[in-house]
């Protein structure tokens, strides 16, 4: 009776560990007070970014470079400009857009991100 108890003990802590989800992707964005483009950002693509399917695959995290860096990120380098967004998966940085280009070209530049196959962080 025990041995079925520890079988189905570990057999339901397997199934528990397959259903966890992965690490999430995210597009961090680099933010501070004052930044001109990161106010033309939030006025022209924040309002929609959540409801477009690269919304949806890497949510929008901002990190104010006022306040100390989450501590999950300490080996992303934020960079000298703002904003700057960098696409994270399970703490890696896979690429990263430097500077707003204009809802013309974000959208292009995040989608090369998004699809190069390289192990290379691609760079804009």
């Amino acid at each position: 009776m025990t041995l079925k108890i520890a079988k189905l003990a570990w057999a339901v802590a397997a199934g528990l560990c397959l259903s966890l989800p992965a690490a999430a992707s995210e597009l961090v964005m680099f933010e501070r007070a004052g930044c001109g483009w990161c106010v033309r950002f939030n006025a022209e693509i924040a309002p929609i970014y959540a409801k477009t399917d690269e919304g949806r695959a890497l949510p929008l995290r901002r990190v104010d470079l006022g306040r100390p860096l989450p501590a999950d990120l300490a080996g992303i380098d934020p960079g000298a400009f703002t904003p700057t967004f960098v696409v994270v998966d399970q703490g890696r940085e896979i690429g990263r857009i430097r500077g707003y280009p204009g809802d013309a070209f974000f959208f292009g530049l995040l989608g090369r991100i998004m699809n190069a196959t390289s192990g290379a962080p691609a760079r804009s």
